[in-house]
């Protein structure tokens, strides 16, 4: 009864190695798709905090010179700023038509 149970295990142990060396290397190949899908994932995410970041520090470029020029009435001057982006933005304003010319 042992000896058959030992030729038994013999017999299966090969297999047995065979199929837990391709069950390793399969788990080995998904884990490094699911580490490279990571890092493409955390790329794009860092290329769109560089984009926000140059974009907050052009701001505050703004910001800064507004504060330090001449003095000027910074509420006044925000104001402005904030008219200009709505007049770009909306892209409102009468069109020149110079080849239609008014007679005085």
């Amino acid at each position: 009864m042992i000896g058959d149970l030992t030729g038994l295990v013999a017999v299966s142990a090969p297999f047995l190695m065979v199929l837990g060396i391709v069950w390793i290397s399969k788990q080995k190949k998904l884990e490094e798709k699911r580490i490279s899908a990571t890092a493409e994932a955390s790329s794009e995410k860092a290329a769109q905090y560089v984009s926000h970041v140059a974009e907050l520090e052009q701001r505050v470029q703004v910001l800064e010179r507004i504060i330090t020029d001449r003095g000027y009435d910074i509420a006044t001057q925000i104001e402005a700023l904030r008219d200009q982006r709505e007049v770009e933005a909306s892209d409102r304003g009468t069109p020149l038509n110079i080849s239609k010319k008014e007679n005085v």
